[in-house]
């Protein structure tokens, strides 16, 4: 490889970089759905028409920008696991859904892209799958453990649809082997309404509910991780 073309290719990346980091600010004052290529040429000084060479349309752009959100939020879920004791079930729970909601605090309009209403006309491609299902594989891995482990306490008796349950084994069974039917329902409904959580708090709907939704989270969290069944072994 030659100096020069090493040189374009640094200078192509910077301005790559460049161009995402604008449109991200852009998420924050227009929205997802305001997002414009144009605009962002404009700011960064560039003809409209050199800006389709690194990104040939907007939804091009807004692929970019939910693979880096969805890979931010795994990598912060990873990392609150990762610093967690293995063996602590119900803590590495609790800081999987901490760091979940601590991004999404900290990044409300890349929270948004992800997780708020669907941008109109835009098609998510493959692309976007692996980087979504980063925060899900952790997840699903403290479950596994943790059925392994003997820390997984039995369900409640309630009357589940076999059905129900072949189809949660089919789309959750991959990540989170060893883990049985009926757990994998109540898993999918602790996941789902811990981004339920999430979603009041980023979007407003708690206003004025609680004087600090810290200690209300706080419990959510403690209630989910026992409907899912998650014990400390003894």
């Amino acid at each position: 490889m030659t100096a020069s073309r090493t040189a374009r290719e640094r200078v192509r990346a910077e301005l790559t970089r460049e161009i995402v980091d604008i449109a991200r600010r852009q998420l924050a004052t227009e929205g997802a759905g305001g997002l414009s290529l144009r605009a962002v040429a404009r700011e960064m000084g560039m003809v409209s028409s050199a800006i389709y060479r690194y990104f040939p349309s907007r939804d091009d752009l807004l692929t970019t920008l939910i693979i880096d959100g969805y890979n931010a939020l795994g990598e912060a879920v990873e990392r609150a696991d990762a610093a967690t004791p293995p063996d602590r079930f119900p803590a590495r729970w609790a800081a999987v859904c901490h760091a979940v909601r601590d991004w999404a605090l900290a990044h409300p309009h890349e929270y948004a892209l992800l997780y708020g209403s669907p941008v109109p006309g835009y098609q998510a491609p493959q692309d976007t799958i692996g980087p979504r299902v980063r925060d899900l594989v952790v997840f699903g891995r403290i479950l596994s453990d943790a059925q392994r482990a003997g820390a997984l306490a039995p369900a409640a008796p309630l009357e589940t649809d076999p059905a129900l349950v072949g189809e949660a084994e089919a789309s959750l069974g991959e990540f989170m082997p060893d883990v049985p039917g009926d757990v994998l329902l109540r898993a999918l409904s602790a996941w789902t309404s811990l981004y339920g959580w999430v979603n009041f708090e980023v979007f407003g709907q708690l206003e004025g509910a609680f004087q600090d939704n810290g200690p209300v989270f706080d419990h959510s969290v403690r209630v989910l991780g026992a409907m899912i069944g998650l014990t400390q072994p003894s």
